[in-house]
């Protein structure tokens, strides 16, 4: 599954392209953001991503869950959003 990583100075739209894409390709992607601004973005991306891929067709849902990643040697708790077709 593709992961995309979403930080608080992700641009939205940007991160809602590379969503959309992966999504046509694959049809489901797992979107994983650390701390609040970065989960603020990752939820706006996956809206915005409900637009561009509505007039193919395809309804998004996005399921959110807790799972450790690790940075720089430390581990981490990051909230991952798995997006797919409903």
């Amino acid at each position: 599954m593709e992961v995309l990583k979403v930080s608080a100075h992700s641009n939205p739209k940007s991160v809602a392209g590379a969503l959309a894409a992966v999504i046509r390709e694959k049809g489901v992607a797992e979107v994983q953001a650390v701390g609040a601004g970065a989960v603020n973005q990752a939820v706006k991306a996956i809206a915005i991503c409900r637009g561009f891929v509505a007039p193919n067709g395809i309804d998004l849902v996005a399921v959110p869950a807790f799972t450790e990643i690790v940075i720089d040697n430390e581990q981490r708790t990051a909230i991952k959003f798995i997006v797919e077709q409903r």
